[in-house]
């Protein structure tokens, strides 16, 4: 199977990830400031923008906007490898400039959204670890064969993001994403545990392929044939 643009991606990639900041982190900044779109809306901000960008940018790049969802479509063999650095790249990148306009719309000494743990380093990071592992195994099985079929699969990765941050929210931020948590505290300043946003999202997606990898054991191959995506297809794929 030819590979879609290197550069197409990339600039998906960086693009989606500004709008998941924009939106994702800029609905907690307008939420702080004015309280007026409560845990709840901030919640359904991340799950939304996630389910538009994947059905956006899906058949472009894959729509990972995480290092960590990166991460693991390579670790089960569905993303070549050498594309990984550039993807993550893109990534953290487009946080940045994603957090930069929220920093335009942000008060003075705003965190921008940034992840802190609310009790503790060592709760944050069994929470991040299991938030990401859940989400990573729900892309993998829902992306397999013929459940990778536009809006149902859409649907259920922004619902499980949704309802991830609505619960895990107040106790971690519910990250998922090393690039989300990377652009606030480099933009504020505030790198409070940030190790916890990079090691644990990278940990729970790698048990994730470790458990799919167990689920398909005698039930095919449908981890090779799937393609690297959260979404459908491209459509068209031009070589590199």
């Amino acid at each position: 199977m030819e590979q879609p643009n290197l550069r197409r991606c990339l600039l998906a990639e960086a693009l989606g990830t500004a709008v998941l900041l924009i939106f994702g982190t800029g609905a907690a900044v307008v939420n702080e400031q004015t309280h007026a779109l409560g845990h709840g809306g901030v919640a359904a901000a991340f799950g939304l923008v996630v389910f538009v960008l994947i059905q956006s940018l899906g058949d472009t790049s894959g729509a990972h906007v995480n290092p960590a969802v990166t991460l693991g479509f390579w670790a089960m063999g569905r993303f070549p490898g050498r594309r990984v650095l550039p993807y993550i790249g893109a990534q953290l990148a487009g946080a940045a400039l994603g957090s930069f306009v929220v920093k335009l719309i942000a008060t003075e000494g705003s965190t921008l959204g940034a992840t802190l743990p609310a009790h503790g380093a060592g709760q944050a990071l069994g929470i991040e670890t299991f938030l990401t592992f859940w989400l990573m195994l729900v892309i993998l099985r829902v992306t397999a064969g013929s459940k990778e079929a536009g809006m149902l699969a859409g649907l259920a990765i922004s619902a499980t993001v949704a309802l991830e941050a609505l619960v895990a929210g107040p106790l971690t931020g519910a990250s998922m994403n090393p690039a989300r948590s990377f652009s606030p505290a480099l933009l504020s300043g505030n790198w409070t545990d940030w190790w916890v946003y990079v090691l644990g999202p990278v940990a729970g997606a790698l048990l994730a392929v470790a458990v799919d990898k167990g689920l398909l054991l005698g039930h095919g191959t449908a981890a090779e044939t799937t393609a690297p995506s959260v979404a459908a297809q491209p459509k068209k794929q031009p070589q590199r």
